[in-house]
């Protein structure tokens, strides 16, 4: 289970709207999500997001407003990168993205509920929360560019495995949707000064993509290097096994629609909370 990199924005959780799935009235699905999530230690991963998302929320500020936003910025960042409540998003977006089929996370629960899962899962959350450090990161992507040479079966099965999960068109196509949708929000509170077109937005995205496409290869192989390198040959070929299941497709599926809702709608609040910053107004 890998979630994709930290390229768009920042993470904003969001009141839940009318449609929201009743918890109450789904206790079947409730326990099976809630349990899905206990396992895959989205807690865990939250917390990583959480500290990804101020730092990216510093460096926005430094782009769109000249200086670290002051107080209200950091409140409001603050509010945004709430742990539990970008949990409680990504539970009802996978609830809604499962709908009845409480089956379809069984397969994941049988794989990451086992030794070999949570170890995989550490060492994925592990990995993640050290490339935060700048200096970490390049040393990763040297690892990554000096594996081929080192250990060419190792970059084969990371690459497989990137094809198997569709890492990368899953990636790129979820991070054009989010940033559309921070366009779209920052062009209805006003902040380019007048309404955007939604050509002009849809352009503006899909002229983003090639440079999207770059820095999810840049930063997705040297964290898989990263992440997976006290794996077993043996045990890497077992995750991979897994991914190529029925049941590994389907809960990649589902993961990534669960976690692309919840950028669509932490993005859009993104782009009004930027927005009213620029105009003055409270945020």
């Amino acid at each position: 289970m890998l979630l994709r990199p930290a390229l768009v924005c920042v993470l904003l959780c969001l009141p839940l709207g009318s449609g929201a799935v009743s918890w109450a009235e789904t206790p079947v699905q409730s326990a099976a999500v809630a349990d899905f999530s206990r396992t895959l230690r989205i807690d865990d991963i939250m917390a990583v997001m959480q500290a990804e998302g101020m730092n990216s929320g510093d460096e926005l500020a430094l782009d769109m407003f000249g200086d670290a936003g002051g107080a209200a910025w950091q409140a409001s960042l603050a509010r945004i990168y709430d742990p539990a409540a970008m949990r409680a998003r990504f539970d009802l977006a996978l609830a809604e993205a499962m709908g009845a089929d409480t089956e379809a996370l069984a397969a994941s629960l049988s794989f990451f509920g086992s030794d070999l899962g949570q170890r995989i899962l550490s060492l994925e959350i592990e990995a993640r929360r050290a490339l935060l450090d700048p200096a970490a990161e390049e040393v990763a992507a040297a690892d990554w560019a000096a594996l081929p040479d080192k250990d060419a079966r190792r970059v084969a099965q990371l690459e497989q495995f990137a094809q198997l999960n569709d890492l990368i068109e899953s990636n790129v196509m979820g991070a054009l949707n989010a940033n559309l949708a921070y366009y779209r929000a920052m062009s209805n509170a006003g902040g380019f000064g007048h309404r955007v077109p939604e050509d002009q937005m849809l352009a503006e995205v899909w002229a983003q993509e090639a440079d999207l496409r770059s820095e999810t290869v840049e930063w997705l192989f040297p964290y898989l290097a990263l992440a997976y390198s006290p794996l077993s040959t043996e045990d890497l070929q077992a995750y991979l096994d897994f991914s190529a299941s029925a049941g590994g497709r389907r809960a990649n599926a589902l993961i990534f629609a669960a976690f692309d809702a919840v950028f669509v709608e932490i993005s859009a609040e993104l782009g009004r909370a930027v927005a009213l910053q620029m105009t003055g107004q409270d945020i």
